[in-house]
C-alpha cells in the first residue's frame, strides 16, 4: 500500500503561477515508479496532464504544453508540476498518480482554480 499526499492547489488569476506537490509514502516505490499528474473538471472525465518517468522521461498533454513543468525530487519521494501562464480552462481538480508494474494507486486531489 502506498499512500500519496498533494498539496499546493488554490485560487489564482489567469496569467499567474501554482506549484502542486505530491510526496510519495514509500521511497522505494517512488524511484521505481512514473509519476503523473491528471486533472478532472466538473462533468468531464479524469485527463492526463504530465507524466515523468524513473529516468525523467517527461510527456505533456497539448493544452499546456510549454505552461506546466513536471520534475521529481527522488530524495524526497516528491513529484512536483509548476503551472504557469494559468487559463480559466485549466480549472480543475488535480490528482497525483503513482505507477509501477503491479501497482497504481492516486492521492485524494487538490483543486486548482483559475479566475478570469
Amino acid at each position: 500500500q502506498v499512500h500519496l499526499a498533494e498539496s499546493g492547489g488554490g485560487l489564482v488569476q489567469a496569467g499567474g503561477s501554482l506549484r502542486l506537490s505530491c510526496e510519495v509514502s514509500s521511497g522505494s516505490i517512488f524511484s521505481r515508479a512514473t509519476m503523473g499528474w491528471y486533472r478532472q473538471a466538473p462533468g468531464n472525465q479524469r485527463d492526463l496532464v504530465a507524466t515523468i518517468t524513473r529516468g525523467n522521461y517527461t510527456n505533456y498533454a497539448d493544452s499546456v504544453k510549454g505552461r506546466f513543468t513536471i520534475s521529481r525530487d527522488n530524495a524526497k519521494n516528491t513529484a512536483y508540476l509548476q503551472m504557469n501562464s494559468l487559463k480559466p480552462e485549466d480549472t480543475a481538480v488535480y490528482y497525483c498518480n503513482v505507477r509501477i508494474v503491479g501497482l497504481q494507486s492516486w492521492g485524494q486531489g487538490t483543486q486548482v482554480t483559475v479566475s478570469s
